[in-house]
């Protein structure tokens, strides 16, 4: 009953600001400015694959369920909200709130948390945002398929951890995107060559786009080549993405907390 009332209560949010968008869109009209794409061609090919990264730019609003957390984004702002059990934090744009019913209700750090998971779902499109550099890599192998990779690595000053990287694996012949690998700074500040692996086959069509179902971190051997999964995988539901945006105030700390 829960889950139904979010999803309605998400469902009209969206409506209204949809129509409120149009008035304003028909009164105020504005130039679109197509961006320039400086990513390289077989990505670009992944990209297609996946649903296409000029209907990604026109999306506003994504949302999904993980670990019985519902998540809120807003595609271009970059506006989030987690609305766990006891617990809700989010980002409006210029802080980082958290609320909680008790101390103990949220354990982490909610600058870490709340986009963790957006850039393990929203791949890969995150992979096409700006100041980013592209680098050519050896391929991944595994059971037999060399899978292409290229490097992601950021602009000084661009975003959290600049010093993360990411590299993602496409299969050859079908152009999805198969594994990825990345590091983590936001604690050390440091660049580090020290890579987590995650695998990506299990997709699904949302309104769409190819978005991962479930992902699976894996274990790998001394030479970087995964072996076998190092944990159950991690399940993704309830997932949307529409070109109806939300209301700012949506991504604003509850007043009563």
């Amino acid at each position: 009953m829960k889950k139904l009332i979010l999803l309605s209560a998400l469902s009209f949010a969206v409506m209204s600001c949809k129509q409120e968008t149009k008035k304003e869109v028909d009164s105020q009209p504005k130039t679109e400015v197509k961006k320039t794409n400086n990513f390289p061609k077989a990505l670009g090919e992944v990209f297609e694959k996946h649903g296409g990264i000029d209907a990604w730019r026109k999306a506003k609003t994504m949302s999904y369920k993980v670990n019985n957390q519902d998540h809120t984004i807003d595609l271009h702002s970059r506006k989030t909200v987690v609305q766990g059990e006891n617990f809700s934090l989010g980002h409006n744009g210029k802080e980082v709130w958290l609320s909680q019913k008790d101390s103990t209700a949220f354990k982490g750090d909610p600058k870490f948390f709340y986009n963790l998971y957006f850039y393990f779902y929203a791949m890969p499109f995150v992979l096409a945002d700006d100041g980013i550099t592209y680098t050519e890599v050896a391929p991944l192998s595994f059971e037999g398929v060399n899978y292409p990779g290229y490097k992601i690595s950021y602009g000084a000053n661009v975003g959290a951890s600049p010093d993360d990287n990411y590299i993602i694996y496409y299969h050859p012949d079908t152009k999805t995107m198969a594994w990825l690998g990345y590091t983590v700074t936001y604690k050390s500040k440091k660049a580090s060559d020290k890579y987590s692996l995650i695998r990506y086959n299990d997709w699904e069509n949302v309104n769409g786009f190819i978005l991962p179902k479930s992902i699976t971190w894996y274990r790998k051997d001394d030479n970087g080549v995964p072996t076998e999964p190092a944990r159950k995988p991690t399940m993704f539901s309830n997932a949307l993405v529409t070109q109806a945006p939300l209301a700012d105030n949506f991504f604003e700390k509850p007043v009563n907390n």
